[in-house]
């Protein structure tokens, strides 16, 4: 592929230009790239480019369109060690009505507080920031006694993350039908009026889940918005009424984890993949664990949902709550999971946090050539197969400015591995006088 050229110029020089310097792209090549604006102005060999705006040295680094967060649950984010245990009824724990949790863990009942909220849905955003993932979307609860507070909290943390990432939200109702569902239905109508990016929900918990997702789907017609439900896709029947239902619908329709479709039969599997696939729907699995109780653990199918067209996103779902106390909210670790376990090749992987996420998401698409966004991932190594290995280092870009950095250090004892040359980085108290690694004498990059 030929280097991209740069943008006609518009006049004065841009102060906020930033070069990334010497980084390696996916192809093998070595380049440098020009950022301005918040867009890709220039790629170029190594050297190429002037020397314009602020410069990064990423040598040793493989630059990658950012990942993005397609699941997420930003309002129960960090609740682990004072949440009950996980539910066994297949429902997300998210405390009871009245928002607070019975904990069980010495730290008290988890407050659902609008503050308190917001604080951790800030902090779970910028964990995720610095894994990479500069786009989340958060499946945000509403209804019950907290009626839209989760929701203006959450809303709250997208307007303080403004210029480091951005921050949507899904509506997410408890009951649409019924009696009962009258209410859900007017807070799923007054939620996307404050600003929820996209209405969903679980149908499978309601007591009509078709009447549900209709409901879903007629709010998203009437204010033109994405569709993102929530379902273990354990019943193929209401997967197929599902699936007819998308199939006239203008707004993009999601579903996720859909980890029950990898319990079904082989062939029954393999038809509700090809109706999803003929309605245009986008499944999100989360390979890194489920986000609802531990009846609904497991991945859906990936290879045979993508066998059967289907395109497939990879999101994280829960980050330190109660259905999953260790989940990490990194992208490339889910990248990594279908790679080693799902058989798709690195660059599939990858493609299903990245481009496939940032499409599920409404989000333009991301390329290291002049023109695209500036959404970009920094990972130490020299190919995608190593650094979703051991992507440790990184530095995440966001609108063409440097956002999160995380950097490793790697330190021997041995003079063994010292004499070997096995990468570290940094300074070191070990080592041998004259060698990498003795004090003020830093050895080569690490991971």
């Amino acid at each position: 592929m030929p280097d991209s050229q740069p943008q006609p110029p518009g006049g004065a020089a841009d102060t906020t230009a930033l070069v990334l310097c010497g980084a390696r792209l996916t192809d093998g090549r070595t380049v440098d790239v020009r950022l301005s604006g918040g867009r890709i102005e220039a790629v170029g060999t190594a050297g190429s480019l002037g020397a314009q705006g602020a410069r990064v040295d990423l040598g040793g680094y493989l630059l990658l369109p950012a990942p993005a967060e397609p699941h997420a649950h930003s309002d129960t984010a960090l609740t682990a060690l004072s949440s009950p245990p996980a539910p066994h009824t297949g429902e997300t724990a998210q405390g009871p009505p009245g928002g607070q949790g019975a904990g069980q863990c010495g730290a008290g009942p988890v407050p659902y507080g609008p503050e308190d909220v917001r604080r951790r849905a800030t902090e779970a955003a910028l964990l995720q920031l610095g894994h990479g993932a500069t786009a989340l979307r958060s499946h945000v609860r509403i209804g019950d006694a907290q009626e839209l507070v989760r929701m203006e909290a959450v809303l709250q943390a997208r307007r303080s993350l403004r210029g480091l990432g951005d921050l949507a939200a899904v509506a997410v109702p408890r009951l649409l039908t019924g009696l009962a569902g009258a209410d859900g239905l007017a807070m799923l109508r007054d939620a996307v009026k404050m600003g929820a990016g996209a209405v969903g929900g679980r149908p499978d918990l309601d007591p009509d889940p078709a009447g549900f997702a209709e409901a879903v789907l007629e709010v998203a017609a009437e204010h033109g918005c994405p569709v993102d439900l929530h379902t273990d896709g354990d019943d193929p029947a209401r997967l197929a009424r599902l699936a007819a239902m998308v199939g006239g619908l203008r707004q993009p329709v999601t579903l996720g984890p859909c980890g029950g479709l990898a319990r079904l039969p082989a062939e029954v599997a393999a038809r509700a993949a090809d109706q999803l696939a003929a309605a245009g729907v986008t499944v999100v699995c989360l390979p890194q664990g489920g986000c609802g109780g531990v009846d609904e653990r497991g991945v859906a199918p990936v290879g045979l949902l993508r066998a059967a067209g289907v395109r497939v996103a990879a999101g994280s779902g829960a980050l330190r709550d109660v259905s999953n106390p260790v989940g990490r909210g990194d992208p490339l670790e889910a990248a990594y999971l279908l790679a080693a376990q799902s058989g798709l090749s690195p660059d599939e992987a990858y493609g299903a946090v990245s481009a496939v996420a940032r499409a599920a998401m409404g989000l333009p698409e991301v390329r290291v050539e002049a023109g695209f966004p500036a959404e970009l991932l920094a990972v130490r190594g020299e190919e995608l197969a190593g650094a979703l290995s051991l992507a440790y280092s990184r530095i995440v870009i966001h609108r063409g400015r440097v956002v999160a950095r995380t950097s490793a250090v790697r330190e021997y004892c041995d003079p063994a591995a010292v004499s070997l040359e096995v990468p570290r980085q940094g300074r070191s108290d070990f080592g041998q006088p004259g060698q990498p690694g003795q004090p003020g004498q830093p050895g080569p990059p690490g991971p």
